[in-house]
């Protein structure tokens, strides 16, 4: 299986394999040898190149963030075989879309007023959890019809902070 995946904004290519009962893994072409193992929903133990590693997938409004230990990283996997990976999928950008909090925590700031024009991945909301703060980006280019959240309220994880139409 080939995939397209994008890490803080840098593409790479992963291609995995399964070879007798586990998976040979190239990434941009260089063979990683690679061991994991589904410790519970959405954390994976991942012993690369002799290192461990403990990985957490977070899902937000906009895609995924993938920590490693205590470092975040911007995630966007892409299968170039699925009509849901392709970046003109119909209708994608006619219809509004919803910011979303990826966990409880405090707005801290509003970056976009309601009713100014927002860039695909522009900053709008900031959300701390656990004393980080967490940029909330604005999944396509509209505009800002509806803020939802105010600065200093509290939100849960599914809450919807605003509506990009």
């Amino acid at each position: 299986m080939l995939y397209e995946v994008s890490i803080d904004g840098k593409d790479h290519q992963l291609q995995l394999d399964l070879v007798d009962g586990g998976w040979r893994c190239r990434l941009d072409g260089l063979l990683v040898t690679v061991e994991a193992a589904l410790n519970r929903p959405n954390v994976l133990s991942v012993l690369m190149n002799g290192r461990s590693y403990d990985l957490k997938r977070e899902l937000t409004a906009t895609g995924m963030n993938i920590w490693v230990g205590s470092v975040c990283y911007e995630a966007q996997i892409r299968d170039p075989r699925s009509l849901r990976g392709r970046k003109d999928g119909a209708g994608d950008d006619l219809s509004p879309r919803k910011l979303v909090a990826p966990m409880p925590g405090k707005v801290v700031r509003i970056l976009v007023r309601e009713r100014a024009e927002v860039e695909a991945g522009q900053g709008v909301v900031i959300v701390e959890a656990m004393k980080m703060q967490n940029e909330i980006k604005s999944p396509k280019k509209g505009i800002l019809q509806k803020l939802l959240a105010a600065e200093g309220s509290n939100v849960n994880a599914g809450d919807v902070l605003a509506i990009v139409e």
